[in-house]
């Protein structure tokens, strides 16, 4: 067995072509000792001669075609409980360079991954943010030449996308994406559509204005620069200012709309240009949109005078702060949410009225998500900020429909065919009233989410926060509606800040991911090879760092220069290669059977075990810290048919 990562490429360069016929062949779900960052350094004709044999030509030719579409590995299911059992990776294309990359990476990964989470796919904004929307085009930075090159119909990130979503589902696996309910703070959608956002006015760093009706004064704003500057599309202005700007009558379609503003859709810098002039027009007059909260009490912010950044066009951007801040407040300058609400007394006191939603804003933004999923096939969608609940009485005990745009998505996605289509929901299961007022299990399931994202990922293993969370999750997975993961990693928490998480326990966390069959799981690329920074490493070993795109030198904590380097851990590659390995040999005995602890999790224990609540065949233990004691209550010490580095697997039948 390999000890090193230079002997990991070694044996790879000698035995590549039997570990690559091992899965070509049907007999491993992956190819084995295959390390990531070889993976995406394969060639386009590498990966396609590899699939050709796997899946056979004519699915393959069908996949690689974007007006064809694969059907998804769950589409035949009634509904999305399936979510609730998915073992997910979670990808950010940033780290490996393009959607193409994304199939050579799902090569190293067993079919007990059956999902893939892709972090946000769209064309993003300030600091290159990728939960920074800036339009609905898809992130041009995502493209593969290479794939053109070899494929000159796929000349479009979008149509690469599209084969990219085929081939993982031909290749088993259910497909992912974001939906956030904010923007950039100057997005094309938020200039296109003022009306859906919410906006104030300014004189210096002095909040003037913050009423429902500051929406108007943009629009006329907006509509002196049109007639300025002209269109950019040279069109002619054949309407009136309330003909283009009416969101419920479509005398100007949404294309056209964008078009008027921006240019056409495939010239990025051009839209970028007409976009900054815009900006900079509205800024002149004062109008800004107002920043993104998270965390009660939401509402009731000022700006802070002597707290400013001066961007590279010479404009001032004031921080805000809260009124009354709580512990978990927070205030994102440079995104916007989406308003979907109006308010109490035009908005004099920030009270938003829920009883008044804005039903244009709703129907656009699920509209459009519902757009992205049937053109390009999504299985589910990863709801970002679930958490947000900004009722202070709590969760209503009879939600309408306009209780919550991500749970109004969902919907709005199954009632168009789509009967499977999950929403795995970013929330960190916090105490109530922490991130989001009332309880954040009752809101969970007022959304109705299927799975969620959990905080395990945020504690030591074996620490007393760690084992409190694992209980917890497990006891709400069997009496809640909604199913928590157990989360290894994410791309969130890749980030030196949390260096701790991750010097112990790791084999455990994806031990128990893997094997604990009836609770959903979740882990970031780059775990497998993960290093164990024992000292901060540099920037460009932090997948989290991937997620924006800084580059000033004065937050040099993090600015990344160049491609992302992968962790070199060949202990903890190779370890984890046998768990998958030993996995397959069993999977079908095991796979999403519900299971009976034998030793559960506690603090007076410092291994868990568990087995199969019916017709047990296989018992599960691994060490939280330590080693496993020699004889467990239950398993007969002679059973041992997998033993890894403080975690076994026992044949009981």
């Amino acid at each position: 067995m390999p000890t090193t990562y230079t002997d990991l490429i070694a044996d790879w360069q000698r035995n590549f072509s039997t570990y690559i016929n091992v899965y070509q062949t049907g007999q491993q779900s992956f190819i084995p000792n295959l390390l990531p960052e070889t993976a995406v350094q394969f060639s386009v004709h590498q990966t396609l001669d590899i699939l050709h044999k796997r899946l056979g030509n004519n699915l393959l030719r069908r996949a690689l075609d974007p007006q064809e579409t694969i059907d998804s590995p769950v589409g035949r299911e009634p509904d999305a409980s399936w979510l609730n059992r998915s073992n997910m990776v979670g990808v950010n294309v940033r780290t490996i360079g393009s959607f193409w990359n994304v199939v050579n990476y799902v090569l190293t990964l067993p079919a007990s991954h059956d999902s893939i989470h892709l972090l946000p796919i769209w064309e993003p904004g300030v600091v290159g943010s990728l939960y920074g929307m800036v339009s609905w085009q898809i992130n041009p930075e995502f493209y593969s030449q290479e794939l053109t090159q070899f494929i000159p119909a796929l000349n479009t990130v979008e149509k690469q996308l599209k084969v990219v979503v085929n081939l993982l589902h031909a290749m088993g696996r259910t497909v992912g994406l974001d939906v956030i309910p904010h923007t950039d703070r100057f997005s094309e959608m938020v200039l296109a559509y003022p009306s859906f956002f919410e906006w104030v006015r300014r004189e210096g760093p002095w909040l003037v204005d913050h009423t429902d009706k500051v929406y108007l004064l943009v629009e006329e704003a907006i509509w002196e620069f049109i007639l300025t500057r002209e269109p950019a599309d040279n069109s002619p202005v054949l309407y009136t200012k309330e003909m283009f700007f009416s969101p419920t009558i479509p005398f100007v379609s949404d294309e056209q709309r964008h078009r008027v503003l921006f240019g056409e859709p495939s010239d990025y810098s051009g839209r970028l240009q007409r976009r900054i002039q815009l900006i900079q027009h509205l800024v002149s007059y004062g109008f800004e949109t107002l920043p993104m909260t998270m965390a009660p009490p939401y509402r009731g912010i000022h700006i802070n005078p002597d707290e400013f950044v001066v961007d590279e066009y010479g404009q001032i951007w004031y921080q805000y702060e809260f009124d009354k801040p709580q512990a978990m407040s927070r205030v994102f300058g440079p995104l916007t949410r989406y308003r979907f609400y109006f308010s109490n007394d035009n908005n004099r006191h920030w009270e938003l009225n829920f009883n008044q939603p804005n039903v244009t804003a709703w129907e656009y933004f699920c509209r459009k998500y519902c757009e992205c999923q049937q053109q390009y096939c999504f299985d589910f969608m990863r709801g970002d900020m679930a958490h947000v609940q900004m009722r202070s009485e709590g969760v209503p005990d009879d939600p309408d429909d306009y209780y919550d745009p991500l749970r109004a998505v969902k919907a709005y996605v199954q009632e168009r065919g789509v009967a499977y289509f999950g929403f795995f929901a970013e929330t960190f299961l916090a105490p109530p009233n922490e991130m989001g007022y009332g309880d954040e299990l009752d809101h969970l399931e007022a959304i109705e989410a299927d799975s969620t994202l959990g905080d395990l990922q945020s504690s030591v293993v074996g620490s007393p926060e760690f084992v409190q969370r694992f209980r917890d999750y497990y006891r709400w997975l069997k009496t809640r509606q909604v199913a928590p993961n157990f989360t290894v990693m994410t791309a969130d928490k890749d980030d030196p800040r949390f260096d701790l998480f991750y010097r112990t326990g790791n084999l455990f966390r994806y031990f128990v991911a893997l094997f604990l069959t009836d609770m959903p799981s979740y882990v970031g690329l780059g775990f497998e090879v993960r290093d164990q920074h024992e000292q901060r490493a540099a920037n460009e070993e932090y997948t989290k760092l991937y997620v924006f795109q800084v580059t000033d030198d004065e937050e040099k904590d993090k600015v990344t220069h160049g491609s992302y380097r992968w962790g070199q851990n060949a202990g903890q590659f190779a370890a984890i290669t046998r768990m998958r390995q030993f996995a397959e040999t069993i999977w079908p005995a095991i796979a999403g059977q519900q299971t009976r602890w034998i030793v559960p999790p506690s603090l007076q224990t410092s291994y868990i075990a568990w087995t199969q609540a019916e017709t047990p065949q296989y018992a599960f233990a691994a060490a939280m810290t330590g080693a496993l004691p020699e004889r467990i209550a239950e398993i007969p010490d002679d059973s041992v048919v997998f033993d890894g580095e403080g975690c076994r697997v026992y044949r009981l039948s």
